[in-house]
């Protein structure tokens, strides 16, 4: 269902039963070795019941955001090959944006670093090391037509051939950040930080920013007392750029500090929220032509969650009227739609 939930048009099950021979005697299959059903094969058939209650509804539907975090494999690899911190990782540091904006509910696209950004409010470019022309003009025109654009740690570093550029971070960027990187530091130990309304620490990886157009750029955030360097300097930052602003992030912040900070960030993107669910309760929307909102509730708890609903509705895999409560068991599922009388 969070397969589905996140665009998926269908679920395929490899394998249906366990090989004899070879190298995937041991892959997960619906029958084991001697063709009898395993447990999971009762969760296979039960999804199928659901899917054939629901599929009408979300057949021919799509996702909609307004959020899209850019991908990089060329940066993801030059890290991978030359991490300067033992600790820093691609894909972590990438999850450490994404789970914060999951866990308020906001739908996102994962795209390339290199697709057009057309559509979007909010791009967040996680340790974009690798630039290119078409990405400095693709991101700049975002930007000036009104985009809010966030940079992390490590942004605008060296060229397409892996060679550091001959200019300070972000490099291309740098207009339209407001600011550049002093110095950036492999950090031994955490160091404070101090935001609008929160304190935290970052970790592995800390940037000195050194603000450039004073006029149009604020400081969100300042490091505390460390190692001399850091002390007292910008840690993150926004600059006005045409219509839309860029934040700078040189802080590799604490979870709790990351999902203060991405929730300041939304705030100001003026990006919605499906709808506000419980603490591990996931809800996903999809939209469809002459039905409208399709709103998939997942409960990754193993206890019941009482969700307050935004409107009333109709459930689909219990086919019953869910007015502004609904009930989900542990590992629950629920198939949302408006109720027909409350349609626009």
């Amino acid at each position: 269902w969070h397969a589905i939930a996140h665009g998926a048009e269908a679920v395929l099950y490899w394998q249906w039963r366990s090989a004899l021979n070879g190298q995937e005697q041991y892959h997960g299959t619906l029958l084991d070795a001697s063709g009898q059903p395993r447990p999971f094969y009762a969760e296979a058939k039960q999804l199928a019941k659901d899917f054939s209650l629901a599929s009408e509804i979300i057949a021919g539907s799509e996702l909609q955001a307004e959020v899209a975090l850019l991908n990089c494999y060329d940066s993801r690899w030059s890290i991978q090959w030359q991490p300067h911190h033992k600790d820093f990782d691609y894909v972590a540091h990438f999850l450490n944006y994404y789970r914060p904006l999951a866990g308020q509910n906001i739908t996102m696209d994962i795209i390339s670093a290199d697709e057009s950004l057309d559509g979007y409010k909010l791009v967040i470019a996680p340790a974009l090391l690798i630039l290119n022309d078409q990405r400095v003009e693709q991101i700049k025109n975002f930007v000036d037509a009104g985009g809010h654009l966030v940079l992390t740690v490590r942004s605008g570093m060296k060229d397409v051939y892996n060679a550091l550029l001959p200019t300070r971070q972000p490099g291309a960027l740098t207009e339209i950040s407001g600011v550049e990187v002093d110095d950036y530091y492999a950090l031994h130990t955490p160091v404070p930080v101090y935001g609008n309304g929160w304190t935290g620490t970052s970790h592995i990886w800390a940037e000195r920013l050194r603000v450039l157009d004073r006029e149009k750029t604020e400081v969100l955030a300042t490091y505390g007392n460390s190692n001399g360097w850091l002390d007292g300097q910008p840690a993150i930052t926004r600059h006005l750029f045409g219509k839309g602003r860029v934040t700078y992030v040189g802080a590799y912040l604490d979870e709790v500090s990351q999902k203060r900070l991405i929730q300041q960030i939304t705030q100001t993107a003026a990006v919605p929220a499906v709808m506000r669910t419980p603490e591990g309760v996931e809800a996903c929307r999809r939209v469809k032509k002459g039905i409208g909102e399709v709103i998939i509730l997942i409960n990754h708890n193993q206890s019941e969650q009482r969700v307050p609903l935004p409107w009333p509705g109709y459930e689909h895999l219990h086919q019953q009227a869910a007015e502004y409560e609904l009930t989900l068991e542990p590992y629950g599922v629920a198939v949302l739609t408006l109720a027909k009388s409350t349609r626009i």
